[in-house]
């Protein structure tokens, strides 16, 4: 619950920061269980390893990860071209909190801000089950401009649905002896 509890205040911090009315904004969510404890997960998701991952995972979605600037922590820039295509979409590591295992991304270009949203944050958690399973949390909280309202536009949480699903078997076929 104080997970739950931190993300909504900082998605209404950020949403209100950049004069996002709060009570506008959306949510996608997947979940997804992997037999492995919290603290491996997290070390797939904290700093540039998922993407990494995700790019040799899903050549059939992502043609390339570019890191445009930083080194996987807090102010990373990534931009991730899709197939087919060039359509893109690039984004700032705003949150990386070890302790809560929690990672936040803005975007800064395409993504639903292409059709319409006013702003778009990604966020994981990783959350221990029990001592041996954790589950794999993805969050898209976004805003719609009141021009697009009409319209409904939102993000899509497939993709980041199947980048879980290719952790959860990365992980759990790992041999973490």
């Amino acid at each position: 619950m104080l997970k739950q509890t931190s993300f909504v205040f900082f998605v209404l911090l950020i949403g209100c920061y950049i004069r996002v009315n709060c009570e506008e904004l959306k949510h996608l969510t997947n979940e997804v269980e992997v037999n492995v404890p919290a603290n491996l997960t997290w070390e797939l998701y904290r700093h540039l390893g998922i993407s990494k991952l995700a790019a040799q995972q899903l050549k059939h979605v992502i043609q390339r990860i570019q890191v445009l600037k930083g080194d996987g922590g807090v102010g990373t820039v990534l931009k991730l071209t899709f197939v087919p295509g060039n359509s893109s979409y690039t984004e700032i590591f705003n949150v990386i909190d070890d302790q809560k295992r929690v990672k936040v991304a803005q975007t800064l270009e395409g993504g639903c801000l292409e059709i319409g949203c006013s702003i778009q944050l990604v966020q994981f958690d990783i959350i221990e089950k029990s001592p041996s399973k954790s589950i794999i949390k993805s969050d898209i909280s976004y805003a719609v401009k009141k021009e697009f309202q009409a319209k409904d536009p939102k993000p899509n949480i497939q993709c980041l649905a199947a980048v879980a699903q290719v952790a959860k078997y990365y992980l759990e076929r790992a041999n973490w002896a």
